[in-house]
């Protein structure tokens, strides 16, 4: 199977512009191709996991990506997905957040000798002239046509700003400025990002007379149809100081039965002929596929020996046995108590298995919260430094741990 038949069987193809030759170019070898990475945070998301394993997949098959590093659209920001605008982030900000990126890009991408570029469009944007970009580039869009796009549509009712209005400009100039000096013939993005992409393969027509090729992927969302890597209102980071090895890999063990197949099939590179004998798998089976699933992500993020240490203390707890020494902890000094203790609902905001202390609070009356062998059903329960030191194990529902250590 090529490459892009393999694409089409794992789900990953919502949308292309010229089948045809975008099969050809791709299956050949021939598509240097570019996906953009807003630099919003100072880590990736689980959000950008599959166009990190897309752009892996096709550079295995000989194509050559390109990571755009947004660091002058970023100054905008994507009204894609969005009920209200961006915070605008500082430009000392934006940079170190590309810097980062990069370190977690080359987990996936092979950016030596050439196999692979990234390149950072605040190197154009930023030297523009307001009025020239206006004659170059907004000459050839229609306002009708863009107040018709989804990412557009949606913000209407609550109000759309002009500065925002400007995006989906500056995404098409981005491909046509990569078509111009580095070959770029293709551009790959989330499948909301279609109307943006369409206008970047419009303008290399209309301008230079030459065509250009555009795919969107799939987006994956989770049962409650949220997108990929959202969990408990908070982003599921791929820096390991954000989000656990074991947080990531419980994330992944917990997904929902009627979505983990299709999350292996996306996401995992293993074989499609495994998979297919997984598709008859049911009942206890399927927390095996879970586990399959959870390992091979984490190992991809973060390595083999962190997996399986994630995977050793996820069995560890739903077992009641076995080595829990990583578990997600949280350390406390001395200053952090008060009158020598601390009460459950700090412990729980501290801890972050709680986003608040309403929140703690509902938890607890719900009977969710347990502490150690203790179940929780006094909202002023307090721990003194003694059992803090001992080290306290707390528990959110049946999966969330944290481990307190008061040092």
């Amino acid at each position: 199977m090529q490459i892009y038949e393999e694409l089409v069987a794992r789900g990953l193809i919502a949308q292309v512009t010229n089948e045809e030759k975008i099969r050809e170019l791709v299956n050949n070898g021939k598509a240097t191709f570019y996906i953009g990475f807003d630099c919003t945070a100072d880590s990736l998301t689980a959000g950008h996991f599959m166009a990190l394993t897309l752009m892996k997949r096709l550079q295995m098959a000989g194509n050559k990506p390109i990571a755009l590093i947004g660091g002058g659209t970023t100054m905008i920001g994507d009204p894609s997905g969005r009920t209200d605008m961006r915070r605008m982030l500082s430009c000392d900000d934006i940079n170190n957040n590309a810097c980062c990126f990069r370190a977690q890009m080359e987990r996936f991408i092979d950016f030596s000798d050439g196999k692979a570029l990234m390149v950072n469009n605040a190197d154009w944007l930023m030297d523009l002239k307001y009025v020239d970009f206006l004659r170059e580039v907004g000459a050839y869009f229609s306002v009708n046509n863009m107040l018709r796009a989804e990412c557009y549509k949606q913000r209407m009712e609550k109000g759309l700003s002009f500065f925002e209005f400007n995006y989906m400009l500056m995404q098409s100039y981005d491909f046509y400025y990569l078509f111009q000096h580095y070959d770029c013939n293709m551009q790959f993005g989330g499948d909301d990002q279609w109307s943006n992409m369409l206008g970047g393969t419009e303008l290399i027509r209309k301008k230079l007379g030459q065509d250009a090729h555009a795919m969107t992927i799939t987006l994956l969302t989770d049962s409650q149809g949220n997108k990929m890597g959202k969990t408990a209102g908070n982003a599921l980071w791929l820096d390991a100081n954000k989000t656990s090895p074991y947080d990531f890999y419980q994330y992944w063990r917990n997904v929902d039965d009627a979505d983990v197949l299709k999350c292996i099939r996306m996401l995992t590179f293993l074989p499609l002929e495994q998979i297919e004998e997984m598709a008859a798998w049911e009942g206890s089976q399927l927390n095996k596929a879970k586990e399959i699933l959870a390992y091979e992500l984490t190992s991809m993020v973060h390595g083999q020996e962190e997996a399986k240490k994630a995977e050793v203390s996820a069995k560890a707890l739903f077992s009641g046995s076995g080595n829990m020494e990583n578990i997600p902890s949280t350390q406390l000094r001395e200053e952090d108590l008060q009158d020598g203790a601390l009460d459950i609902m700090t412990l729980l905001v501290k801890t972050g298995l709680c986003a608040s202390k309403s929140d703690a609070r509902r938890n607890i009356q719900q009977g969710g919260v347990m502490a150690g062998e203790e179940k929780i059903t006094d909202i002023g329960r307090s721990f003194g430094a003694d059992e803090l030191r001992a080290g306290l194990i707390l528990r959110r529902g049946k999966k969330n741990y944290n481990k307190v250590i008061l040092q």
